[in-house]
C-alpha cells in the first residue's frame, strides 16, 4: 500500500491497528469497509469530547461558513477574544487562578519549551529538575526533561541542563519522599546546580500510568517554594478533565507557577497549546518567543464551545469520575477471572 511504499518508517500508532479509517463519530472510528472500532485511544488524549462532537462541529462549521479568520499569527481576533474571556470566566476565576495566558505554538512540546525558557529567564539559572519515566515532548528542550532512553537517543546530541529525580513510588516507599533531592540541594558539593524549576506530570502517561499521590505533590510544591524553584506542571496529557477536575493538580490543592496545556484544550482535535503562568513571571519581551501558528482560530472556536458546553458546572467532572469507576470495576473483574 501507499503507507508502506511512501510513508516513513517512523510511523508508529498505525502499526498497532492495521486498518484504514474513513470516518468517526463520538467514541467510534469506522474503517473504509464499514467496520466500527470503540476508540479508547482518543487521539492520544486529544479527543476528550469524542470524534466530531456535534456542539463543537456546529460552532466550527458556522465560523468557517461566514469566512471567519483561520490564520492570524498573534493578531487580535474575535475568536481569540471569545476564547480568552470564556477561559477566564469558566476555568481560571472559579479556581482563583491568576494565570496569564500564552499561545506558544500548536503542540504540547511547544508549550513545554516556552515554560522551560520562561523559567530559566525568570530565575537566571539553567538547571531544571525532572522525574524518572517523565515524558514532555520530542523537541530538544522537552527531550532533555524526558526519561525514555529510546526517545532521548533520537536527539543525536547531548541533552543537558536537566537532572532526574525519583517520581512518586519509584523507590517503592523504601526511602522518604524527596530525601535524595533535599540532600543534593543542601550540599554545595553535590554537583547539582541550583535549579530554576522542577517540571512534573501529576499522572505519567507515556511513562506507564504512574499516579502521584496528592500528598507527594503538596510536598513537592513546598520543596520548590522553600528552595526558590518554580514548579511547572505539565498537564498536556492529564488536563482538560481527564482526571475529573479541569486541572489534574486540583485534587492536591496546589497552585503551580507554570502550567502547560495542549491536546484536548481545543476540544476537537485541532492543534492548540497554552502556557499559563503567574503574572509576575510575564517577563517576555515582545516577539522574544514566537511562531507562525500561535493563532489557530478554528481551535479557539471549538475550545470556546467545549468550555461553554461542558465546564459551566461540575457535571463533566462527575461524569468522568463515574466513568472512571466503571472502567476500573470492569477491568478488575476481568483480571480476577481464572
Amino acid at each position: 500500500s501507499v503507507f508502506e511504499s511512501l510513508e516513513s518508517e517512523v510511523r508508529s500508532y498505525c502499526r498497532g491497528w492495521p486498518a484504514v479509517f474513513d470516518h468517526a463519530q463520538g467514541s467510534r472510528l469506522y474503517t473504509e469497509d464499514g467496520r466500527a472500532y470503540l476508540d479508547f485511544f482518543a487521539g492520544a488524549g486529544a479527543l476528550n469530547y469524542g470524534h466530531n462532537n456535534p456542539a463543537l462541529k456546529r460552532a466550527l462549521l458556522d465560523y468557517l461558513a461566514r469566512d471567519g479568520v483561520t490564520h492570524s499569527l498573534d493578531m487580535a481576533t474575535t475568536a481569540k477574544r471569545a476564547f480568552l474571556e470564556t477561559f477566564q470566566t469558566t476555568v481560571l476565576r472559579p479556581r482563583d487562578l491568576p494565570y496569564k495566558v500564552m499561545f506558544p505554538g500548536p503542540t504540547g512540546t511547544n508549550a513545554v519549551e516556552a515554560a522551560l525558557k520562561l523559567a530559566r529567564k525568570a530565575k537566571g539559572r539553567e538547571a531544571v529538575v525532572s522525574f524518572t519515566n517523565a515524558f514532555h515532548g520530542m523537541s530538544l528542550g522537552s527531550l532533555a526533561v524526558t526519561g525514555n532512553a529510546f526517545k532521548r537517543a533520537g536527539a543525536g546530541i547531548p541533552l543537558v541542563h536537566s537532572t532526574p529525580m525519583p517520581f512518586d513510588h519509584y523507590l517503592d516507599g523504601q526511602v522518604p519522599d524527596f530525601l535524595w533531592f533535599e540532600r543534593l540541594l543542601a550540599d554545595r558539593g553535590s554537583g547539582l546546580d541550583q535549579p530554576a524549576a522542577v517540571i512534573v506530570e501529576t499522572v505519567q502517561g507515556e511513562g506507564g500510568i504512574n499516579v502521584a499521590r496528592p500528598e507527594w505533590l503538596r510536598a513537592l510544591a513546598d520543596l520548590c517554594h522553600r528552595h526558590d524553584m518554580l514548579l511547572i506542571v505539565d498537564d498536556i496529557q492529564m488536563g482538560c478533565g481527564r482526571t475529573g477536575p479541569f486541572f489534574s493538580f486540583e485534587e492536591a490543592g496546589i497552585v503551580p507557577d507554570i502550567v502547560t496545556l495542549s491536546k484536548s484544550i481545543s476540544g476537537y482535535g485541532l492543534p492548540m497549546a497554552l502556557t499559563l503562568f503567574r503574572p509576575e513571571l510575564d517577563l517576555w519581551e515582545p516577539g522574544e518567543h514566537n511562531g507562525t501558528f500561535r493563532g489557530h482560530n478554528p481551535a479557539f472556536i471549538t475550545a470556546t464551545a467545549a468550555l461553554d458546553t461542558y465546564w459551566t458546572d461540575d457535571q463533566q467532572e462527575k461524569h468522568t469520575l463515574t466513568r472512571g469507576e466503571q472502567v476500573e470495576e470492569t477491568l478488575r473483574a476481568l483480571t480476577a477471572q481464572p
